[in-house]
């Protein structure tokens, strides 16, 4: 099996899986979708620091991170965001994510540094407004 050709692919549906993981978190808190708040069928009062805020940029975030639009960019405030989570809301409960609850914060942030370092594949906005804009200036005529 030639591994280049999946590779991308690959990135493309790891980027895309991750990124909505995110938003589902963020429209959780937010809106009160599927459950509200782990659960509780609560949101997160606006404005409030630090939740809300979190919430907005899982969000927006995740929402472009999925569409693979500013990618990098929306994946490293994305994984900046759960940096912070992790070391101001979970380590404090202790250093081990599986004993802090902060699981999904570190999972999240190594994620996201990797789609911010990696690209976001093919299957992206990014990639197609790419080729769109390398089209139009092949397409262009030459000026002298």
């Amino acid at each position: 099996m030639n591994l280049e050709r999946v590779t991308g692919p690959v990135l493309s549906l790891f980027r895309i899986v991750v990124g909505l993981l995110f938003l589902s978190h963020g429209l959780a808190s937010i809106f009160g979708l599927f459950g509200g708040v782990r659960g509780s069928g609560r949101t997160v009062e606006f404005a409030t620091w630090p939740s809300w805020w979190a919430a907005l940029i899982q969000v927006v975030g995740g929402a472009l991170v999925v569409l693979g639009l500013g990618t990098r960019v929306a994946a490293l405030i994305s994984s900046g965001s759960m940096a912070y989570a992790y070391f101001v809301v979970h380590q404090p409960d202790g250093a081990v994510p599986l004993t802090n609850g902060g699981e999904a914060a570190a999972m999240f942030c190594w994620s996201f540094f990797l789609v911010a370092v990696l690209g976001p594949g093919p299957w992206a906005l990014d990639a197609l407004l790419s080729r769109a804009r390398a089209g139009s200036r092949e397409r262009a005529p030459a000026t002298a």
